[in-house]
């Protein structure tokens, strides 16, 4: 019997169907499964026509809306041009409807799209050109009562975006307020109440900052902080004629904003590295660093009497405060570039607090000290960077109190007179530092030269008094000729490598051994600039004799002192076998 190719069709596609029916009834939830992914894919096909969406058929009715906003305060303008109604009230009026744009970008935040930028930033078109007026051409309110109403705007803005966790909106508002802020100091020739309200709105953000909501506009409002105090301090410390126009302000007014920049930048960095044991940002450190600047600035242009030993103090209890925040927190959890940002802000600090509280030789003792105890505490607590800040300290010390210039004329130049106790308190202070770090030659580089910066200076300033001592002693028996002095420098520092040569390789210092040969180069600098130009010919004769015997006796003490110590080294080996 034959049947047609579509009847054939037919029964294949209800047996297909009868198959298809059986497995759904055997296996339901894969059925389920397949049907979820079809709507899934469905609805993601679809496209989107929410409010959010950017689409002309969203945008028209957003812009709209927008208009018709800027037409209500135009309204809002003509009222108060006309004298309807008294001005008090349409400027209360007017303030309360650019607040109410505000809200409403804020109640629009919470979806998508473009709409909360939009309402942000009708309300501040509103709201900055009416506060203007208000202000400058209308004179209702007066400049601490704008400041308060600006403040007021941009502390809104960032209190609504962290409750509503979206901040979308908000940095238009805070970015506006605070460039009128500074066009307002500017007009009205008032600045403080101003500068308070960029304050009072930097701290704002800076706690919401502090409570993890992100602030992208931070940076923003710091700076144009940063500038309007710069600008405060650059007018108000012009001539008297310059800023006739500006309003008259106290000492305690002047320094004001500048502290309270550095209050605000200091707690935040503390709280996050500190408390919340997070990286310092780069941006944080230096928006610290320039507050800091600025309070510095403002005290020593307005306080010029006793601002340096207020500075100076200020500076040692915040170098102090550092320390403890180092050694309690930074040090067991911290990260390490917070612990370097913080070692360089506690170094810096004690050196310049040092420097204007105490007179320059007092300044040196204090800094050669606090030098030695850094390399004391670095090698006890196994913190490198105190190394480095004890190099930084013995530097100072060594330039303030006058060491430097002892050194260089007892070894080269003018014979200096009797040495002050200050040369003696850094020589034995840097031999202390090195003899206290362990110089070994499998040391980085980095780490031979911080052993090798103390080194130096106590060998060099030995090396003068040394000089100073034996030509004093030499007045006992001759009076000294330029000759005769050159000719004892060439011997005590021929004498001063060859003992360095000596003890460098057996005591394992490889400082010691460097500075031998940078004897060596001092000495072939002063037998062409002093000796040859001052001395007479025996005794020219004699100070490169000295220098012959010096430059081919140093390699071989050197090679001879570390076969010795290498020989010690093995022998000890062959003990300790046994």
């Amino acid at each position: 019997m034959n049947e047609s190719p579509g009847s054939f069709e037919s029964l294949s596609s209800r047996v297909d169907e009868l198959e298809k029916r059986v497995h759904a009834l055997e296996h339901p939830d894969a059925v389920k499964a397949s049907l979820a992914n079809r709507t899934v894919g469905v609805a993601s096909a679809t496209p989107d026509l929410g409010p959010g969406s950017l689409q002309t058929a969203n945008i028209f009715p957003l812009l709209g809306r927008a208009l018709l906003g800027i037409a209500g305060a135009y309204v809002l303008r003509a009222i108060a041009e006309a004298n309807v109604m008294p001005r008090v009230i349409v400027a209360t009026v007017a303030i309360a409807y650019a607040f109410a744009w505000l809200a409403w970008a804020a109640r629009c935040s919470k979806v998508a799209g473009i709409a909360p930028h939009i309402y942000a930033g009708t309300s501040a078109v509103i709201f900055v050109p009416m506060l203007w007026e208000i202000t400058l051409h209308f004179h209702v309110s007066t400049p601490v009562v704008t400041a308060g109403v600006l403040a007021a705007y941009m502390t809104l803005a960032t209190v609504i975006g962290t409750r509503d966790g979206c901040m979308r909106f908000a940095w238009i508002a805070q970015s506006v307020g605070a460039i009128t802020a500074v066009a307002l100091a500017v007009a009205t020739h008032d600045v403080l109440p101003f500068l308070v309200t960029l304050l009072l709105a930097l701290a704002v953000i800076e706690y919401a900052s502090v409570l993890d909501y992100k602030q992208p506009i931070r940076p923003m409002v710091a700076l144009v902080t940063d500038a309007a105090i710069w600008g405060m301090i650059f007018i108000y410390n012009g001539p008297p004629n310059a800023r006739s126009e500006y309003v008259g302000l106290s000492t305690a007014a002047l320094v004001f904003p500048a502290c309270l920049l550095f209050a605000i930048n200091a707690s935040g960095v503390a709280v996050r590295t500190i408390l919340q044991e997070k990286k310092v940002g780069v941006f944080d450190a230096v928006q610290a660093t320039i507050g800091f600047l600025l309070l510095i600035a403002s005290v020593l242009c307005f306080v010029p009497r006793n601002g340096s030993a207020t500075l100076g103090i200020l500076c040692v209890v915040l170098s102090v405060a550092v320390y403890v925040a180092i050694f309690l927190r930074l040090r067991q959890h911290g990260e390490p570039r917070t612990l370097h940002v913080f070692a360089v802000w506690s170094a810096a600090l004690l050196v310049v607090g040092t420097l204007w509280i105490l007179p320059p030789q007092g300044a040196g003792v204090a800094l050669a000290v606090a030098g030695l105890a850094a390399y004391l505490l670095a090698d006890r607590v196994d913190l490198r960077i105190l190394e480095l800040q004890g190099t930084l300290f013995f530097c100072t010390a060594t330039v303030v109190s006058g060491v430097a210039h002892y050194v260089f004329n007892a070894l080269g130049g003018i014979l200096p007179g009797r040495p002050a106790v200050v040369v003696w308190i850094v020589a034995c202070s840097a031999f202390l530092a090195y003899v206290a770090g362990r110089d070994a030659s499998n040391d980085g580089s980095a780490r031979q030269l911080l052993h090798l910066l103390p080194a130096l200076l106590a060998v060099s300033t030995v090396s003068a008094l040394l000089v100073h001592g034996v030509l004093k002693f030499a007045t006992i028996a001759v009076a000294l000729d330029l000759h005769h002095i050159a000719f004892l420098r060439t011997l005590v520092i021929s004498s001063a490598s060859l003992c360095l040569a000596y003890i460098g390789p057996r005591w394992g210092r490889v400082a010691i051994t460097r500075l031998a040969y940078a004897a060596l180069a001092f000495l072939a600098a002063k037998l062409l600039f002093e000796d040859l130009r001052h001395g007479h010919m025996e005794f020219i004769a004699g100070s490169i004799f000295l220098f012959a015997v010096t430059l081919i006796a140093v390699p071989r003490v050197v090679r001879l002192g570390t076969r010795s110590r290498a020989a010690m080294h093995a022998e000890t080996a062959v003990h300790l076998g046994d």
